[in-house]
């Protein structure tokens, strides 16, 4: 599979993953030195399915993220420094410090918004759909969600429409086993959250969502279908967060066990296992990218801190609704 794929677009893949991480982990940082205001809810883990998902769209091509987002907005394209400087509220970032972790968005990337209200980027993503197909347009719509917000009405109604109407977007169910601290089992009797495409009259795919190839993969098949007018697809990517829901959840409901079971298969580590052994890129090379990409989040937050925060007087600016 690695051989089917220009080195060009492996060596990228892996960036934007390593990018996600590193920042990741650097947002973690600066929250326990009391920098970030609010909480925040880590994508380390997960990065296969936004990278894998983003690496088979086109930059005209548009996403809804979650609550979940910065990896959506990482791999979209979005600029780290601008994502980093929002986080920490500062005016330098994308909403001018007055969104935060959970509000991040960038029209110029395709990159239609997070939003904190759970199973809300469904709709947003259908009502996008529509707008392209009114328009005559060959652009896509790939819309996040998590396994939990497959049981909100926002989900069967937004599946619903985007089959009865043909429309171009693509259903991306992170499926990471945990709504919160609920384990999928005690909510669902499906075990596959993709078994449900088959009631409204889509195709539904289950990936490992730790391989960003099987996921790659999977949304160019997706994107294929939207762009020739085909309508929707369900992808169920089976992954994993690495910490618990936000940042003060310690996650001791998960079996240690399980835990571990899952860091083995982290899809850092499991796309640098895969090209070394294939000879798609040397050690040196490898190495050459993740300088490169903790430099950028090195540079990101340098930004970030160098940011002044919104004065009282700008409370209003910039705020709508």
């Amino acid at each position: 599979m690695v051989a089917n794929l220009s080195r060009g677009l492996l060596a990228d893949m892996f960036q934007k993953m390593l990018e996600i991480r590193f920042f990741e982990e650097r947002v973690f940082e600066l929250y326990g030195q009391n920098l970030v205001p609010g909480t925040i809810h880590l994508y380390a883990g997960e990065e296969a399915v936004a990278v894998g998902v983003c690496s088979g769209l086109r930059k005209d091509d548009l996403i809804t993220s979650t609550h979940r987002g910065h990896g959506h907005c990482i791999a979209k394209g979005a600029d780290l420094k601008r994502i980093m400087a929002e986080i920490l509220g500062k005016e330098t970032g994308y909403c001018k410090g007055k969104g935060g972790s959970m509000h991040i968005a960038d029209f110029s990337v395709g990159m239609l918004g997070a939003t904190a209200v759970v199973g809300a980027g469904l709709p947003i993503a259908v009502g996008a759909g529509l707008t392209i197909k009114l328009g005559r347009k060959d652009r896509v719509v790939a819309c996040f969600f998590g396994e939990g917000a497959s049981n909100q009405g926002t989900f069967h109604e937004s599946l619903n429409l985007a089959s009865a109407w043909s429309l171009p977007v693509i259903f991306v169910c992170e499926n990471n086993l945990y709504a919160m601290g609920t384990r999928q089992s005690r909510i669902m009797k499906l075990q596959n959250v993709a078994d449900r495409a088959v009631a409204y009259g889509m195709p539904g795919e289950v990936v490992d969502g730790n391989d960003v190839l099987d996921v790659y993969e999977a949304a160019c098949r997706a994107v294929h279908r939207a762009r020739n007018g085909e309508g929707p697809t369900l992808i169920e990517c089976k992954t994993y967060r690495h910490k618990g829901h936000s940042r003060v959840d310690s996650a001791k409901y998960r079996a240690k066990e399980e835990v571990q079971e899952w860091l083995a298969k982290d899809p850092v580590k499991k796309l640098r296992e895969r090209m070394l052994r294939d000879n798609t890129l040397s050690a040196e090379e490898i190495e050459k990218i993740e300088k490169r990409a903790l430099a950028e989040v090195d540079e990101a937050a340098r930004f970030a801190l160098g940011g002044r925060y919104p004065v009282p007087e700008e409370a209003l600016e910039d705020v709508y609704g």
